[in-house]
């Protein structure tokens, strides 16, 4: 025989309330926990006695050093100097003034120095330069009738420009021929030896005077 329970009796019905009410105690029991503070029951520290020893430090007056006494100033003394004694010493000088007119006297006689010779000057620009007669083409045709081409220069086909440099002195004759720059093969001499038998040139002159005039020209050795 089924024995049927009452609808009161059924637990299954009331599953929701209890559900509920666990739910609701359990939130009460979390917001309880969060908001529970507790405090230590620490020792108070009594500070009066620390206020007390402040004001005692504050109120301490400075003690005060007297200033060290100044020091002593030694009066000077006053030493008396016995007078210096004054020496008197006659000093007789003596002059002889007097000449007698048989001494001779003799002359002093001064020497010019002999004058130190001065170099001239030797000029590369002048206001009127020095100019062979008859212009410089009179110039290089002269060389070039004149000059022989040297035979071994001639053997070894050298061709080139040999500079020659000289002085036009005051009267227009030429000195100091020199190549400064050659070619070899016995062509400086030839152009030396073709410039030194040259005539003549008109004088040079700086302000109207005569003057020297250093001058450099290139000699040409060409083959035919």
């Amino acid at each position: 025989m089924e024995i049927k329970k009452t609808e009161k009796a059924d637990l299954n019905k009331k599953s929701g309330l209890f559900l509920s009410i666990g739910m609701v105690a359990s939130l009460l029991i979390i917001l309880t926990g969060f908001e529970w503070r507790s405090f230590d029951d620490g020792s108070l520290v009594d500070q009066s006695g620390l206020s007390e020893d402040i004001e005692e430090l504050i109120d301490i007056p400075p003690t005060e050093q007297p200033p060290p006494p100044p020091p002593k100033l030694q009066q000077p003394q006053v030493i008396e100097v016995p007078d210096e004694e004054e020496i008197e010493e006659e000093i007789e000088i003596e002059f002889d003034t007097e000449i007698e007119e048989e001494e001779i006297v003799e002359e002093i006689v001064i020497e010019d120095e002999p004058e130190a010779e001065v170099a001239e000057e030797i000029f590369t620009i002048v206001e009127d330069p020095a100019m062979p007669v008859g212009g410089y083409a009179a110039f290089y045709e002269y060389v070039s009738k004149r000059m022989k081409y040297p035979t071994q220069a001639r053997r070894m086909g050298i061709e080139g420009k040999v500079f020659v440099q000289f002085v036009i002195d005051k009267d227009g004759s030429i000195t100091e021929v020199q190549a400064v720059k050659g070619i070899g093969a016995g062509c400086d001499e030839e152009a030396v030896r073709v410039v030194q038998s040259h005539p003549k040139w008109s004088p040079p002159k700086q302000r109207g005077q005569p003057v020297k005039q250093r001058i450099v020209l290139p000699i040409t050795f060409k083959l035919n």
